[in-house]
């Protein structure tokens, strides 16, 4: 069965989450049966700061892994623009550079997220189950403003994941160049 507090914060309802809480304080770290995900790996794949803040104001646990063995890191590194996102930022870039400031915004937000997530003490070196760090997936997924966040948090570009790939690896394959050079300076 879904837990209401990891749907809640999936769908981004702050007060749901406030009440189960104080309802309960043993929901907070509780995993979804399904693919055993935390209320904050939930908050953390939608991008829900709000909520992510809150639920570390309680102190959830940042380190617990899912099913996937990933941590709410590999979720907020990977987390770049929905479709939805995209089709706004298409649309309106014409139009007085608005689709430019959402871009710049949610950009913004995925920062904060993750600086949230490192302040609160989350292992920046932790490998899910095909070995990738943070930093593959930021790699990966061209997620550059946050490549220096978890550098400065010690994150080591020399860890391979299993297929051998470190994350300078997949930035040389993809060609992402910046990326690559400062994965490069790191070492």
């Amino acid at each position: 069965f879904p837990q209401p507090i990891c749907q809640a914060a999936y769908d981004n309802d702050f007060n749901q989450v406030q009440l189960l809480l104080e309802e309960d304080s043993n929901y907070l770290n509780v995993q979804d049966s399904s693919g055993g995900d935390t209320p904050l790996i939930c908050a953390c794949r939608q991008g829900h700061n709000r909520i992510v803040s809150y639920l570390l104001k309680w102190n959830a646990d940042v380190n617990i892994k899912n099913k996937k063995e990933r941590t709410c890191l590999h979720y907020a590194v990977r987390k770049r623009f929905s479709f939805l996102d995209y089709l706004l930022i298409i649309i309106l870039m014409p139009v007085l550079l608005i689709g430019y400031f959402i871009m710049i915004s949610k950009t913004k937000q995925n920062e904060n997220l993750i600086k949230m997530l490192l302040r609160a003490g989350t292992d920046v070196n932790a490998t899910d189950y095909s070995g990738n760090t943070a930093l593959h997936y930021a790699s990966k997924m061209k997620n550059q403003s946050v490549i220096p966040l978890l550098l400065e948090a010690h994150a080591d570009p020399s860890i391979k994941n299993k297929n051998g790939e470190t994350p300078v690896d997949i930035a040389r394959r993809l060609k992402f160049i910046n990326i690559e050079y400062m994965l490069k300076k790191a070492f």
